[in-house]
């Protein structure tokens, strides 16, 4: 099955040919477009990784790097060196993987705010908690009793944080981004960071949305493009009130459509999805 009907709508998350495939995009950008590793010569930090993660990277990145032929867009990459903020679009299960694969490859050690179910499972949640990943309930608090507590931590320390300011898979019938959440944009503010938007496109062909079922052959294209960072220098030094907080989200998250716009070849659509606009939860499955 290539994930198409006889119209234009998508199945299986996946957009029919000639429809958000990427093809308008890379045929017009093939120039901006580079394969294989995204910064080639650049080394890791000295004290950047512990064993928790060689020991999952040993596993994790052979695999992705077969299963997910990157293919990088334009000149921008991820700095080499300071504390950051990344926020990606976020459309299946499989995202972390692939996005946090390309965050490794830019030599930065990958940390996420994740569900803390995870890391109750055996041997993953050790790993998980070796690697500095956070974890967050679902009621949004953590151990430190602060949902972007463990965020600071890490910032303080000089790393990267990824968080998904969508805050669960999207619910746009044709994976656009949806209506953005405020954490990644108040751990921006907060600590006086950048917020580097990321948009990623083709992971849907390797894991559907709510799949559980992954195609790791044939290798699937992951098209990956990395955004300036967001100019946040009106919000800054005011209050981060509400209003504040929404404003600079809406932003972000109008750069981050941008980019996949970039990518798909096609325009999103003018409105926004919003959940609660079309009755849907904000947790769980809605397919």
């Amino acid at each position: 099955m290539d994930g198409t009907t006889g119209g234009d709508r998508p199945v299986d998350g996946v957009p029919a040919r000639g429809a958000g495939d990427g093809l308008e995009a890379r045929r017009a950008s093939v120039s901006d477009v580079t394969t294989g590793l995204p910064n080639p010569g650049r080394r890791w930090r000295r004290g950047e990784l512990n064993a928790a993660f060689r020991i999952t990277a040993s596993v994790v990145i052979p695999v992705f790097r077969f299963t997910a032929r990157y293919h990088w867009h334009g000149p921008k990459r991820l700095p080499e060196g300071g504390a950051f903020v990344l926020a990606p679009n976020h459309f299946t299960n499989i995202d972390p993987l692939v996005v946090g694969t390309a965050v490794w490859l830019s030599r930065r050690a990958p940390r996420f705010l994740a569900k803390a179910s995870i890391f109750r499972v055996p041997v993953v949640g050790k790993l998980m908690a070796g690697m500095g990943q956070i974890p967050v309930e679902r009621s949004g608090r953590t151990r430190l009793n602060d949902p972007l507590g463990g965020g600071k931590s890490v910032i303080e320390q000089g790393g990267a944080i990824i968080v998904y300011p969508e805050g669960t898979l999207t619910r746009d019938p044709d994976l656009w981004p949806m209506r953005g959440k405020t954490g990644a944009v108040r751990i921006a503010l907060e600590n006086d960071v950048p917020l580097i938007p990321m948009a990623h496109w083709g992971t849907q062909r390797i894991m559907a949305r709510y799949s559980t079922k992954l195609r790791l052959f044939p290798p699937s294209r992951v098209d990956v493009i990395v955004g300036d960072p967001i100019d946040l220098s009106a919000f800054r030094g005011r209050p981060l009130d509400q209003k504040t907080l929404l404003a600079a989200t809406d932003l972000l998250m109008q750069r981050i459509t941008e980019l996949l716009e970039e990518l798909r070849g096609e325009q999103a659509p003018a409105t926004r999805w919003d959940p609660a606009a079309n009755n849907q939860k904000e947790t769980g499955k809605f397919e």
